[in-house]
């Protein structure tokens, strides 16, 4: 069994005892995360589809530690002109681990 939520705008495919890596999430680590945003619920040759979300179901995760990503380097040019500009960023995830689904 397996569902299709959205977190934050992006989708995600959730099956239970699975570890989930988001965008950061603002709760504290082992508090419990509901997500209401259920796109499709599959469970093996059944299968409800919502439009755009499924009435009633929800999953629930657990949150885990967050981490940082990789660095990501951002380079500026224009050609002939002289113009360089160099900058970087890291964004900072979630871990999250599902427990439940209901649908």
């Amino acid at each position: 069994m397996y569902a299709l939520v959205e977190i934050l705008g992006r989708q995600y495919k959730a099956e239970e005892g699975k570890e989930l890596t988001v965008d950061r999430l603002n709760m504290e680590e082992g508090s419990t995360y509901e997500i209401e945003k259920v796109l499709a619920v599959v469970d093996g040759e059944n299968a409800k589809f919502g439009t755009p979300y499924v009435e009633g179901a929800k999953v629930t995760a657990t949150v885990g530690p967050e981490f940082r990503g990789e660095k990501v380097k951002v380079y500026k040019f224009r050609r002939r002109k002289g113009y360089r500009r160099t900058q970087g960023h890291r964004e900072t995830y979630s871990t999250i681990t599902i427990n439940t689904i209901v649908g």
